[in-house]
């Protein structure tokens, strides 16, 4: 993937005038430019906003601090902080105010442009709150070097830019994830012609609709950085660029509509960085290798298959490789242990087979590596317990076999290495690494006892996946959760289902003041029972994910929930709750009044399935689903509940859950944030069927199946319009099915047998035939009482059974219905 920013944008940044950076000044600067500098601040708030700090701090690797604080009147303006002048005249010639937190509307007035002597000037990432770029930047005749880049800039870029023509650096890239930014042909056409000095060109994300890509090729043959990457280019790039005798960079990645002829390169070529991911060539030429100074290639997204190639080895300045979300295949050759000066290398989501080559002193200098989801099998190669720089290991989804060894990286930060076939116990090594953040571990054959004290030197973890192993926890080791959970300030994800612990839980649960946690899974377990005095709920205010499911809790459900409140996802399925459910917040779940309760406004899944509760379904608490009521997120796009990967490429760890589908648990691997699911079945519920439901608009599965529910299905259940499931199966329901059911138009699967149900009431006699209304309906409902003349389960999976009502058609891959 790439990334935000190159390491190339800021070794420009006094590249050009290494002499501007001295303090030492003879004269004081004049009273006019520290009035326009004054001036220039007072117009702008001091803030450190979401963007700049993630840009810059997180992305960027610099530190951000509000340089404008020193700018005082009546000092000499030449020792402010990112002002420089010169040593003759006292001229401000070079202003740097990157990662300022100058926050506002740039003005097109501004007394920026009051400083004539300029040379040299970066405002890079600061948020300028999506103004225009003014057009008076062109009148900065005497500016060589430019850097307006990552800072909420949004709109066109001005023609007027081009009129700085003595630029050697010009650095437009912006974020599109945060603002778009665009450049029409003249424009690009007028910077190409205009800025013959120009040696460093960074464009990156602003989007170029229609551009003719010929215009490239009018370049100065003097050109050493072009950056073009998420530009939405189309077409066929003019190759001849790659020959360019000086290019030390070129990164055209992100384009997908962009295809490159790669002839045979150079061997007298100087590239050093070339980016083409995202764009398609099926197979690398072998004179790929006459690249012998290059240090970055990204290849990922490129659709390359075949093998990988030998060649590579070759690159021996090679510090980055990605050749990730490919189609390779075959066994990574041994050639790869030639590059010894690799820091991150990166070939995951493809099929490549067998074991990795290994050699003890291979890849002394690596920092990332990430093979994750291959075919790769074998035991982990000894290199990767002895690179000593190594910080995030990654190769989840692999075949990988044999104990993990003590890692000798002190600086390791991420481990995942999930989903494979690793034994044995966790190494001690582990528990080490002061800065380790994440620990997947989970879906492998590990064994042994885990010992909690072993945590507390992890004061940074914050995901922990241990599930699907063989550890175990004895009854003494319990009680060790708490300050195992104290310890660990900043953890968000803790995941030890399906493992082998049991026993009570007597204190940590209310114990744990570990506010950061959000996801908490527990699932698959022994666990029995914990002190009726405490709540739960005081786990963490934040908690966001509980998941209890089959383990053998029993009795009565503690009383409260957390003060935050935070819940959107509890999964109590399987173990042996029972009695009314309890006192939760404020009062009873069973209190039959409709007020609503703020401590359930969050819930999008929630599922207390498989358990002995009784009494009437709780009509305040399912008032208060105000995430169901109200969601409205664009159901359209895939989004799923889970993490991104820190280490960029691209991978998701996804939240998972378990939902009973027809008597059988299904898992669910992924969880779209827009599901919206209910599932209390298999209990002892009774009490009429509540009306509210009828309220919870986005409401997809509901099943309450397997209870005693009395009463009539409610006509309001036909405002549910985007409801796929609902299932009613063996209750004690009665009267006719509603008509309002039609509304359903989403609905996939309906059940509504083993109930006193009689069909639905007939079709007004009004009816309007327009459109064939009446006759459909007619068909559709002779279809639905088919089930009611069998007497038994009818299951239409023979295509669709279309209903139409003038309305949207209602298409149903499953019918479901027995009427008594």
């Amino acid at each position: 993937m790439a990334s935000f920013i190159t390491p190339y944008h800021f070794l420009y940044l006094f590249f050009f005038f290494p002499h501007l950076s001295a303090s030492s000044v003879t004269h004081l600067c004049s009273h006019h430019e520290a009035t326009s500098l004054i001036h220039f601040k007072n117009s702008f708030s001091i803030i450190k906003t979401e963007f700049t700090s993630f840009l810059c701090d997180d992305i960027a690797g610099l530190k951000s601090y509000p340089k404008t604080n020193s700018w005082k009147e009546g000092t000499d303006c030449c020792s402010w902080d990112g002002v420089t002048c010169d040593h003759l005249n006292a001229y401000v010639i070079a202003l740097d105010l990157s990662c300022s937190w100058l926050y506002g509307n740039f003005p097109s007035n501004s007394t920026l442009f009051l400083l004539p002597h300029i040379q040299k000037l970066n405002i890079a990432y600061n948020d300028f709150n999506y103004s225009k770029i003014p057009s008076e930047f062109g009148q900065f005749t005497r500016l060589v070097y430019l850097n307006i880049s990552e800072t909420l800039f949004a709109g066109k870029v001005p023609s007027q830019i081009s009129h700085s023509s003595k630029l050697v650096s010009l650095d437009l890239s912006h974020n599109v994830f945060f603002d778009q930014l665009t450049i029409d042909k003249n424009t690009l056409e007028g910077l190409v012609h205009n800025l013959t000095e120009v040696r460093h060109l960074f464009l990156d994300r602003i989007i170029m609709p229609s551009i003719n890509l010929n215009v490239f090729m009018n370049l100065s043959s003097s050109i050493k950085s072009l950056s073009l990457g998420g530009c939405d280019l189309q077409g066929k790039f003019p190759s001849n660029i790659l020959h360019s005798p000086n290019l030390n960079l070129l990164n055209l990645g992100y384009n997908r509509n962009l295809s490159l002829d790669l002839l045979n390169f150079n061997q007298s070529s100087n590239l050093e960085h070339l980016d083409l991911s995202w764009m398609s060539f099926t197979k690398l030429i072998d004179s790929i290798d006459n690249l012998y100074v290059l240090k970055y290639l990204d290849l990922s997204h490129s659709n390359l298959q075949g093998s990988i190639l030998i060649s590579l080895g070759n690159l021996l300045q090679l510090t980055y490789l990605d050749l990730s979300w490919n189609q390779l295949s075959g066994e990574v050759p041994l050639s790869i242990l030639s590059l010894t000066q690799l820091q991150h290398l990166r070939i995951a989501e493809n099929s490549l087979k067998g074991p990795i080559p290994d050699e003890k002193a291979a890849f002394p200098n690596l920092i990332s590596l990430d093979l994750s989801n291959n075919l790769l099998n074998g035991k982990l190669p000894s290199w990767l317990y002895a690179a000593s720089s190594l910080m995030e290991i990654s190769l989840s989804q692999n075949q990988f076999s044999g104990h993990i060894r003590q890692f000798q990286s002190k600086s390791l930060e991420m481990i995942v290495l999930g989903n494979n076939k690793l034994q044995g116990p966790l190494p001690s090594s582990i528990f080490q690494f002061l800065n380790l953040t994440w620990l997947l571990l989970y879906s492998n054959n590990l064994s042994g006892v885990i010992e909690f004290g072993m945590f507390s030197n992890l004061p940074n973890l914050e995901y922990l996946d241990l599930s699907l192993n063989s550890l175990s926890l004895s009854s003494n080791n319990v009680s060790q959760f708490s300050p195992f959970l104290r310890g660990l300030k900043k953890l968000k994800t803790l995941d030890l289902s399906n493992n082998r612990i049991e026993g009570k839980i007597p204190q940590w649960l209310q114990e744990v003041t570990c506010d950061s946690l959000s996801y908490l899974n527990l699932s698959h377990n022994s666990l029995t029972e914990w002190n009726y005095s405490t709540s739960f709920g005081n786990l963490s205010n934040n908690l966001e994910f509980l998941n209890l499911k089959k383990n053998k809790f029993y009795g009565m459900i503690p009383p409260t929930f957390a003060k935050g409140c935070q819940l959107s996802n509890l999964n109590l399925n399987g173990n042996q709750f029972e009695g009314p459910l309890c006192y939760w917040v404020h009062g009873s779940l069973h209190d039959h009044s409709s007020k609503s309760s703020p401590c359930f406004s969050k819930f999008q899944i929630f599922n207390l399935s498989s358990n002995y509760f009784s009494g009437p379904l709780p009509r305040r608490h399912i008032n208060s689903f105000k995430a169901i009521i109200n969601l409205t997120k664009d159901a359209g796009t895939m989004t799923y509940m889970g993490v991104q990967d820190v280490n960029g490429s691209g991978g998701f760890y996804s939240y998972s859950i378990g939902i009973v589908i027809k008597g059988q648990d299904i898992a669910l691997n992924k969880i779209f944030v827009m599901w919206v699911i209910i599932d209390l079945s298999n209990s002892k519920f009774d009490g009429e069927f509540p009306k509210v439901i009828g309220k919870l608009r986005s409401l997809k599965r509901l099943n309450l199946s397997y209870n005693s529910l009395n009463g009539c299905i409610p006509t309001l259940i036909g405002s549910l319009t985007n409801h796929e499931w609902l299932d009613l199966f063996s209750n004690k329901l009665v009267g006719r099915i509603p008509r309002e059911l039609l509304n359903l138009t989403a609905l996939s699967m309906l059940n509504l047998s083993m109930n006193e149900l009689l069909p639905p009431p007939p079709p007004p006699s009004n009816l309007s035939e327009e459109g064939g209304s009446k006759s459909n309906i007619d068909f559709g409902w002779k279809v639905v009482l088919l089930g009611y003349r069998c007497g038994v389960v009818l299951g239409l999976g023979v295509g669709c059974v279309v209903f139409q009502t003038g309305k949207p058609k209602w298409i149903v891959s499953l019918v479901e219905i027995i009427l008594k």
